[in-house]
């Protein structure tokens, strides 16, 4: 296995340069800039432990929120969770606040259909791609009460953080989203 690696310095703003970098991971930039939204990057390599994630934590100075792109059981409708990373998501628990008779997984298909996304790199920023509006944002209480919200823009290999403002306030209309707030359940420790 691969040792991760993490650049500990924090960059505020978009990488000195576009080589080695997707397209839709630089769209996600050129939509902060044009918003004029201030954020901070971590560079990394992907992280795909909840150790590497805390080890990009450290580096951004916030928590890295859980980002799930589900669907109903007819593959219908599609929703896209932000979610507390230190929260146990239960479907049941989501859809019974949605009124979804079953939620489960989105395949990777579909979030590439969607959102241009890759398991891994599910993010806020990924509504950008989904101009019929066929996903539906749901934040959790916890993270909609947040001061700043972190993602991926669209690569798991950069986490960046603004604030959670900017992103109800300025990228979420420029998106044409609205999202539906939840209130899930914090998993009790059993004694």
């Amino acid at each position: 296995m691969d040792e991760f690696y993490i650049d500990q310095t924090l960059y505020h703003g978009r990488p000195a340069s576009a080589a080695n970098r997707l397209p839709k991971e630089m769209a996600c930039y050129d939509l902060l800039d044009r918003l004029e939204i201030p954020y901070a990057r971590a560079d990394h390599s992907h992280a795909d432990t909840i150790a590497q994630c805390e080890a990009v934590e450290q580096v951004l100075g916030e928590k890295i929120c859980k980002n799930l792109f589900l669907c109903n059981r007819q593959k219908t409708k599609f929703y896209l969770l932000m979610l507390d990373g230190e929260k146990v998501f239960k479907t049941k628990d989501l859809s019974k606040q949605l009124g979804v008779a079953r939620l489960s997984f989105a395949g990777a298909e579909d979030m590439e259909r969607y959102l241009n996304l890759t398991p891994g790199s599910v993010t806020v920023l990924g509504l950008m791609h989904d101009t019929e509006n066929q996903v539906q944002l749901v934040i959790d209480k916890s993270v909609a009460e947040a001061k700043n919200v972190s993602c991926h823009p669209c690569i798991n290999t950069s986490t960046i953080w603004f604030t959670m403002d900017d992103l109800l306030h300025k990228v979420l209309p420029e998106l044409h989203h609205e999202p539906i707030f939840v209130d899930l359940p914090v998993e009790e420790p059993e004694a």
